[in-house]
């Protein structure tokens, strides 16, 4: 069957965030993720895992700003990251599990009952992220 889908998979997802520093050191300590840039004056940052790109935000006024709800707020309700198969989810887990600003979700568990395996947790700023490790 043809592709007739105008898009061709993402490029990079943008958040904005309470702790720039924090969650850009999430991203870089914890996922291994690199920066590839910034700009100071925005302030921005702009990491990669090699596949996709990641911009962080910093938000003007932390204190005023409002947390995304999934339930009551219209907005982005998690995105989600591959990781290299079922040992790697494992491995993550363990690390989120003891990462100050992580809230584990629910731990690594069958998606649909099927063969694929997935997390989910919200990162430091209470962004949700979804890890999967897809069935070989």
């Amino acid at each position: 069957m043809p592709n007739t889908a105008v898009t061709r998979g993402a490029h990079h997802i943008g958040l904005t965030v309470p702790d720039l520093a924090k969650t850009r050191a999430f991203f870089l300590d914890i996922l291994g993720f690199s920066q590839v840039g910034e700009v100071p004056d925005y302030p921005a940052v702009f990491l990669t895992d090699g596949s996709i790109m990641i911009t962080l935000w910093q938000a003007e006024d932390p204190a005023t700003s409002v947390s995304f709800n999934r339930k009551n707020i219209i907005g982005l309700h998690h995105f989600a990251l591959k990781v290299d198969g079922a040992d790697a989810l494992d491995e993550l887990h363990g690390k989120l599990k003891v990462t100050d600003g992580v809230d584990v979700e629910f731990a690594p568990e069958p998606l649909g009952g099927g063969p694929t395996r997935h997390m989910m947790c919200s990162i430091p700023g209470g962004i949700r992220v979804e890890f999967i490790a897809p069935a070989s």
